[in-house]
């Protein structure tokens, strides 16, 4: 289990403030919303969380049960979910989780992919190449593509932007029971429903 606490976080581009003064913390087992109008910074704030940009100041920790974890290791606790990531529209479901599972030097046979493609909903089945997906079923490979790894945390920037109303509450029940397992769940929404699912919320202001 990970607990992820910044403290006097803050970003700029030249002379372009984006935030400053951001701290919180993240817990095994809550959801930590990151909230604000579109615009405020939320999804930079989440890349800096997660390792892939660099504060212009401020710290950011990963503890577990040992002590701190090195920033080269952050990568190999998490799982992201964002609007920038592809999924190779020529494959099927599983081919396209079979592949991403062998770059990242991961065992899966094809028994527990299939259990992982039911869990988000999708077909396992089904052997259409993904170009033939929803906007929604795709959302939902995305998040089958960011659990391959069983991480312990897992950082969602507008998760629920492309799923129906059907699919939303399918989200919902899937981050709830994400929790419930001890997991660390850091969410980026300007959605109203999916910002009471955080228990801990950041608020960025315009």
């Amino acid at each position: 289990m990970i607990r992820i606490v910044f403290s006097d976080l803050g970003k700029r581009y030249d002379q372009r403030v984006i935030f400053r003064g951001i701290e919180g913390e993240a817990e095994p087992g809550s959801v930590l919303a990151l909230t604000g109008p579109n615009g405020s910074g939320k999804s930079t704030l989440m890349s800096i969380l997660c390792g892939l940009l660099r504060p212009s100041r401020g710290t950011v920790q990963y503890l577990d049960g040992q002590g701190e974890i090195a920033r080269s290791e952050w990568r190999l606790h998490l799982g992201v979910v964002a609007p920038g990531m592809s999924v190779y529209e020529e494959l099927t479901a599983r081919e396209n989780l079979a592949f991403f599972a062998r770059v990242r030097g991961l065992r899966q046979d094809g028994a527990s992919i299939d259990r992982l493609i039911e869990r988000v909903g999708l077909d396992p089945e089904r052997t259409t190449p993904v170009v033939g997906y929803s906007t929604g079923m795709r959302q939902r490979l995305k998040i089958a593509q960011a659990i391959l790894s069983q991480p312990d945390v897992l950082f969602l920037d507008e998760p629920g932007s492309n799923l129906d109303p059907a699919g939303q509450d399918w989200l919902e029940a899937w981050v709830t029971a994400f929790a419930a397992e001890g997991k660390t769940i850091v969410l980026a929404t300007n959605d109203r429903r999916e910002m009471e699912w955080g228990s801990q919320r950041v608020e960025l202001a315009g």
